[in-house]
């Protein structure tokens, strides 16, 4: 049961309050039962969710804050991008956040994607083979950093020759690491193969299928996929009642620009699909479906966040579902 906080615009919070609303929004969501909470690797606001000069924290240095100001929720980033960071570096960084939240940390990371964000700051953004391939030696990068007094790793992309990683992770093992995606012939081999954890996306039937597809990933590489937690990322829109809840999705568009009734029907779906919209009921049952097709728990980010009230009112319908 996670939080998600990919935005930091709000309406009325100035610059200097902006990390004071941030870590009220951190600490309400540990209050009211969620046991995670998230931010987005990103450099500038994503597309759907508002133009490129929106404020944008810095996922780490925004992780370390929270974490002094939290006591229980498990922190991560959702998920940082392969091409952003050496990996060796990422695991000092990683560990950092492990020690001063007492091991809580999570290590989310992908393959990436926002070839513009990569542009405009000049970092590389080479081919999805490639990206891929990096992904997977990071994460055995990012394994032997955690694991090992002094890790040695020679890759096509990334070596590490006798490096240390002083202070030791306070969580056992390591951090967890979580890989994000949901490509099925190489992402969820690579989570087969070298991940804790999993985030895919998608409507229950889809869900249900990835699933599947990675127990079978699973299955050639000798493991088994109990051992690996799966959530899923959505978008959580909930109101006292259902009508309140439509009434609050269409704000939400219209603030957007979306007119969902004149988009192609094959996006509409997928709209639909990253989107959890209801009443308390109508939540509660569209998680159990999700968790019915075969998910461990579930992370939602909500555009009303900023709204205290709202995510307790989100901890309470989702903890009698999740917890």
């Amino acid at each position: 049961m996670g939080l998600q906080i990919p935005n930091f615009t709000y309406p009325g919070v100035a610059v200097e309050d902006l990390f004071e609303r941030v870590a009220d929004i951190a600490v309400t969501a540990e209050e009211s039962g969620f046991d995670s909470v998230w931010v987005m690797d990103h450099f500038f606001q994503l597309p759907l969710l508002g133009p490129p000069s929106n404020e944008m924290f810095e996922a780490y240095t925004l992780l370390g804050a929270l974490a002094a100001r939290t006591q229980r929720v498990r922190l991560g980033t959702m998920v940082t991008g392969v091409t952003y960071r050496n990996p060796a570096v990422l695991a000092k960084t990683v560990t950092a956040l492990d020690v001063i939240s007492r091991g809580r940390a999570i290590c989310g990371i992908g393959a990436a994607w926002f070839d513009v964000e990569h542009s405009a700051l000049g970092v590389p953004f080479p081919s999805t083979r490639e990206r891929l391939d990096r992904l997977e030696e990071a994460v055995q990068v990012l394994r032997a950093m955690f694991t090992q007094e002094v890790a040695t790793f020679d890759g096509r992309y990334y070596s590490i020759a006798e490096a240390f990683n002083a202070p030791r992770p306070v969580s056992p093992g390591g951090p967890p690491i979580l890989i994000g995606g949901s490509g099925e012939k190489r992402t969820l081999r690579l989570v087969a193969q070298y991940a804790d954890a999993c985030n895919i996306f998608g409507s229950p039937e889809h869900v249900h299928r990835l699933v599947g597809v990675l127990e079978q990933h699973c299955a050639d590489v000798g493991r088994d996929p109990s051992a690996i937690t799966k959530t899923r990322l959505s978008t959580l829109v909930l109101g006292e009642s259902k009508e309140a809840a439509d009434a609050k999705f269409a704000d939400m568009l219209s603030a957007r620009g979306i007119d969902l009734a004149a988009l192609p029907e094959e996006m509409k779906q997928d709209i639909r699909a990253r989107v959890n919209v209801g009443g308390p009921d109508e939540i509660a049952e569209q998680v159990q479906e999700l968790l019915d097709a075969g998910l461990d728990g579930l992370v939602f980010n909500m555009p009303d966040a900023h709204e205290l009230d709202s995510v307790r009112l989100a901890g309470e319908v989702l903890s009698k579902v999740l917890q």
